[in-house]
């Protein structure tokens, strides 16, 4: 078995991280607010999101180790996660503002509905919605990887998607009624 030796200017130029985290945004996402509940609710914008798995349904978030809701999630047992709709730019841009209030007051510009499962807030008008128990988490470098394993998962249809691609945010249409899936 060979390997394939890469430069050592290679390997630098890979772990600048403005390059980096450019090269990573020529992926589209999706954009999401995930959320805790309990004394301190809070939510977060972010966009390393994924499923992972149907049996057991499992999603993963991604949260940076300095962010508060990095200690949000380490105390709580449970979270949501909703996938913002087309038109929710302003959504996105409030749960990436590090200004806004703590506690549920961050949900007063915005809105919250109650999870059915969960105590963590859902967002009105997103494209879907998942309450999920922590089910484990990894160590991710800067980020800690958060496994979710879901317990109710709603599908929002007829909402386009908000998308991130190349440090923009962008609206995906939604699909005309009778679209092939």
């Amino acid at each position: 078995m060979s390997t394939l030796a890469v430069p050592s200017q290679d390997r630098t130029r890979a772990g600048d991280p403005v390059r980096l985290r450019r090269t990573f945004g020529a992926f589209a996402t999706g954009v999401t607010v995930v959320t805790v509940g309990g004394d301190a609710p809070r939510g977060m914008t972010a966009n390393s999101f994924t499923s992972v798995s149907l049996d057991p349904p499992l999603i993963l978030v991604c949260v940076g180790k300095d962010a508060v809701m990095h200690r949000g999630l380490a105390r709580s047992e449970t979270f949501s996660v909703s996938v913002l709709g087309a038109g929710q730019e302003g959504v996105a841009r409030h749960f990436a503002d590090r200004s806004r209030p703590m506690g549920a007051g961050q949900f007063d510009a915005v809105g919250r509905l109650e999870g059915l499962v969960c105590d963590a807030p859902l967002i009105p008008g997103a494209a879907a919605h998942f309450e999920c128990e922590k089910w484990r988490e990894y160590d991710g470098g800067d980020h800690t990887i958060y496994l979710g394993e879901v317990l109710r998962a709603e599908d929002l249809p007829g909402r386009g998607a908000l998308l991130f691609h190349r440090g923009r945010l962008r609206d995906l249409a939604p699909e005309p009624p009778g679209a092939a899936v």
